[in-house]
């Protein structure tokens, strides 16, 4: 695939922004996280929401512009209008035991050397969890593959139980068809 604007989505925990970097990287082409428009810089971290608004208003002020970038993370319901501007998307898919097992490894390296909030951490893989309950409010694969029924533009998608060496090499040599 050649550089464009791509948004790589998936579960929390299913390697997206590790393989955003990576073909960022490859590409030689911006990457930010959606996260990183979500919360503001905030001790503890993650503890306050930016407002929809204000996160879109600085994804087009520091972002948009480029013509080609990679972007990490799932927008569905706030950033519409820059999912509008996406040229392909990557829909990365895991085994759920996995999945919770990276997130849980991962809280801890997050909170090494910290004061952890055990009940921040407990509600967070509480959420991270639900993903794959087709009741979950919040975002759940159920929400992901409604949202993809409709969508137009090309979507790869990939199981993160590869290396992200060899996802990105696919991306890399994705070609995806194009509608008229």
């Amino acid at each position: 695939m050649k550089q464009c604007r791509l948004n790589i989505f998936g579960a929390s925990g299913s390697g997206t922004t590790t393989l955003a970097r990576a073909v960022a990287n490859a590409w030689s082409v911006p990457h930010a996280d959606s996260d990183d428009y979500f919360w503001p810089p905030t001790d503890p971290p993650y503890s306050q929401q930016r407002a929809p608004a204000e996160r879109s208003k600085l994804m087009h002020e520091i972002f948009m512009p480029r013509s080609a970038w990679v972007l990490s993370g799932s927008m569905q319901g706030w950033g519409n209008d820059v999912l509008a501007e996406c040229d392909a998307f990557v829909f990365l898919t895991l085994d759920p035991d996995e999945r919770l097992r990276r997130l849980a490894e991962r809280e801890q390296l997050r909170q090494s050397g910290q004061d952890p909030d055990p009940k921040a951490v407990e509600q967070f893989m509480l959420w991270a969890a639900g993903y794959d309950d087709s009741e979950f409010a919040g975002r759940s694969r159920a929400h992901h593959e409604a949202w993809l029924k409709d969508e137009s533009r090309p979507v790869l998608r990939l199981d993160s139980a590869q290396s992200t060496a060899r996802m990105c090499q696919a991306i890399i040599d994705w070609e995806p068809a194009r509608t008229p």
